[in-house]
């Protein structure tokens, strides 16, 4: 066996632990939805592997609620193919190994947090043991209390646990962490990375592109239906948009969107902020022009002007 393939991305945190590559657990083959006259899927191709934690990005309205309820069998694409394990997402053996924490998920208000974890539990033939979601799901201290009294972080932690209650090996997560604090965040994002170490596939729709950035191995850009670029977060900020020069220059915005590679100048009272592919040969031919430059920085691209740039132009 090929040996365990480990990367790190510049600017996050995390050092992301990949398996070798493996054939899909789960994938969605040249699919097409409609829904009327609206197509929401336009021959859109998807595939998931296991360990690996896959982010889908896309503004509003792109497809990804209905790529993740074909996934789910919540419905069926009008062509092409859907697929989990192997079999139709719609057949209950699948469905079991399975989890998902969805927006649109309610629960009664009047149910203990218990009483919701021993109900989902029952629905599976093998379900974690109760003790191990309130550990992974960081549940102690709201374990017993009604779902009603809960804040809405808390709430999403309880739904995160639900998702669990299976011992799944596809995760669903649809904006996660909506409502939680900053530390509640950073404890979920390290308990679905420890959940990927045991081999589990994670599927993750946020809008929080910094979650994405640190979380995922894999980012699929969605935009109108269809698959708009795909990558690691390192490629995808690249192939979006170029990394940043920021300084005090008496070089105009006219000269500086002339230079060979510049894609964008922007200028913000005394500081002029240059968005290049190609920063090395640029920031040379500014010190040419301008002896007096100074206050330079150059960062690298971050993964919201790569997502703008991706999807506002189409």
């Amino acid at each position: 066996m090929p040996p365990t393939v480990i990367a790190q991305e510049t600017g996050t945190a995390a050092v992301r632990t990949m398996a070798p590559v493996q054939q899909p657990i789960a994938i969605l083959a040249n699919v097409t939805k409609r829904y009327g006259a609206t197509i929401a899927l336009d021959g859109l191709s998807l595939a998931l592997r296991p360990g690996e934690v896959v982010a889908l990005l896309g503004p509003n309205g792109a497809g990804k609620s209905t790529a993740v309820r074909l996934l789910l069998g919540l419905i069926a694409p009008n062509t092409g193919t859907a697929r989990v394990f192997g079999s139709d997402p719609r057949d209950p053996a699948t469905r079991t190994r399975v989890g998902a924490m969805l927006q649109v998920a309610r629960l009664p208000e009047t149910l203990r947090v218990c009483e919701h974890i021993d109900l989902f539990r029952s629905y599976y033939p093998r379900p974690l043991p109760a003790e191990e979601i309130v550990r992974i799901a960081q549940l102690d201290g709201i374990y017993n209390r009604f779902f009603s009294q809960l804040s809405g972080g808390q709430k999403q932690r309880v739904l995160f646990g639900l998702a669990l209650c299976g011992d799944p090996d596809l995760i669903v997560l649809d904006e996660p962490t909506v409502g939680m604090d900053i530390e509640a965040r950073r404890g979920l994002w390290q308990q679905i990375r420890n959940l990927v170490e045991r081999g589990k596939t994670v599927l993750l729709t946020t809008h929080y592109l910094e979650e994405a950035d640190a979380l995922a191995h894999r980012i699929v850009v969605i935009n109108e239906g269809k698959v708009v670029s795909e990558g690691t977060p390192s490629e995808i900020k690249n192939s979006g948009a170029g990394r940043r020069i920021s300084c005090f220059t008496r070089l105009t915005a006219e000269y500086l969107r002339t230079l060979p590679g510049v894609a964008r100048v922007e200028c913000d009272r005394d500081t002029v902020v240059v968005t290049a592919s190609e920063v090395e040969s640029v920031v040379r031919e500014m010190l040419l022009q301008d002896a007096a430059l100074s206050n330079l920085e150059i960062a690298s691209p971050a993964l919201e002007d790569a997502f703008l740039a991706l999807t506002s132009s189409r």
